[in-house]
């Protein structure tokens, strides 16, 4: 079997799985140096292979499933060198796992597209005020059924979101910097700053006015940053720096409109929120769990203590508690009024754990309690690794002004 294109094969072996309900991927492709032709590639099932040692915790949001079987089926192609074309140079066509049914296997990833036609007609139900469940469901109509749709409506709801978020049209743009440059027109001292994407369009938004300058530069020593406040139509995160002045007021130090929650896109607003205080950091800066932002915290406030807000841990306890009880209800459904009390206090235990003990050997005892009571402990393990960033008892050198537990009191 021959190909004209690497592109004409891959195509050929997507084409391929979705007639016999299989996932595809692409294992590697080799390219000359010389001019970056395409010398070989190998396609395979997606089931190929083993992952790697799950490092995953509970703090990911969407977990993957393990779903590779070591399958060995693969298509491997080569350039013919005389020709210039490729042929196929190895095939293996014999599974060790279960074939989605033809019922099904247009929900494969490798199988859902949306078309042109189909985007331009969500962009204009969506144009049209028609939510993306009514509009998938009279797509799913116009072709006779949601099987012989080519999408789902995850993909539909995807298609919308990614457009909102790479696209800014020039009204919106527009109305926003007319509103900044009315700022500093008002104040001088008012400042924006705005980072663009690979294809010049806007990405992330930063601004502080005059007010929010003076009060970081009285009471900027404790800063608290927070993504956790919604998103606006554009499906773009909200975030702001936050602390409290003399009388327990909140006092706001910055804001942001984030195309995402990279790591990248971090690193460049703690950069510019620094630059835009004339490069004072806060001693001490609270924020959620978040990987990405602890690993821009790390990189640009080298100066400041990071602790972990105690608002977010409790959200995560009372979570986590919650399935760790319901669990152990549906387990033993003649467990008596008095256990099931003694479950539900876990959470008050964790609760003294953060708040109530001063010396850590007494954290310690109380935390190898609720241990003993939990019949799970993975979200346990790992909150306790880092306990040092929550815990009273290890924050006693740690500048906060009470701050952790003033923001579990206004949350």
């Amino acid at each position: 079997m021959e190909f004209n294109t690497v592109d004409e094969a891959w195509m050929f072996w997507v084409s391929y799985g979705g007639q016999k309900g299989f996932e595809v991927r692409k294992r590697y492709s080799n390219k000359r140096k010389s001019d970056g032709k395409v010398r070989s590639c190998r396609y395979v099932c997606a089931n190929e292979g083993h992952r790697k040692e799950d490092k995953r915790d509970h703090l990911t949001k969407c977990p993957r499933a393990e779903t590779r079987t070591d399958c060995q089926v693969c298509m491997g192609v080569v350039l013919d060198q005389e020709k210039g074309n490729y042929k196929v140079a190895d095939l293996v066509l014999e599974h060790n796992h279960i074939l989605q049914l033809p019922k099904t296997s247009h929900l494969m990833v490798s199988q859902r597209k949306i078309s042109e036609l189909q985007g331009f007609e969500i962009e204009t139900a969506d144009d049209a005020g028609i939510g993306p469940k009514a509009a998938h469901q009279l797509a799913s109509i116009h072709v006779g059924g949601s099987l012989n749709l080519s999408y789902t409506l995850r993909d539909h709801k995807n298609y919308l979101r990614g457009k909102r978020q790479r696209e800014m049209v020039y009204g919106q743009a527009g109305s926003m910097l007319m509103h900044f440059q009315d700022k500093i027109a008002e104040n001088p001292s008012f400042q924006y700053a705005l980072q663009m994407d690979s294809e010049e369009q806007i990405a992330n938004i930063f601004w502080v006015d005059a007010k929010m300058l003076t009060d970081y530069a009285y009471f900027g020593d404790v800063v608290s940053f927070d993504t956790t406040f919604g998103t606006n139509k554009e499906s773009r995160p909200f975030g702001v720096f936050v602390g409290f002045n003399q009388f327990r007021e909140t006092m706001v130090f910055g804001a942001v409109l984030l195309y995402d929650e990279t790591y990248e896109s971090f690193k460049w607003l703690f950069e510019t929120f620094l630059k835009a205080h004339n490069g004072k950091q806060p001693k001490t800066i609270y924020t959620d769990q978040d990987s990405a932002m602890g690993k821009a915290i790390k990189k640009v406030f080298l100066e400041s203590w990071h602790g972990l807000c105690t608002f977010h841990i409790m959200q995560n306890a009372v979570k986590h508690v919650a399935e760790l009880e319901d669990e152990e209800s549906s387990n033993s459904p003649k467990q008596t009024a008095e256990d099931n009390g003694e479950e539900r206090s876990i959470l008050a235990d964790f609760s003294a754990c953060m708040f109530e003990y001063e010396d850590e050997e007494t954290f310690e005892q109380a935390f190898s309690t609720i241990r003993a009571k939990a019949s799970k402990q993975s979200w346990l393990d790992s909150i306790y690794k880092v306990k040092e960033k929550w815990a009273e008892c290890y924050m006693k050198d740690v500048f906060t002004l009470g701050w952790w537990k003033i923001k579990e009191k206004m949350s």
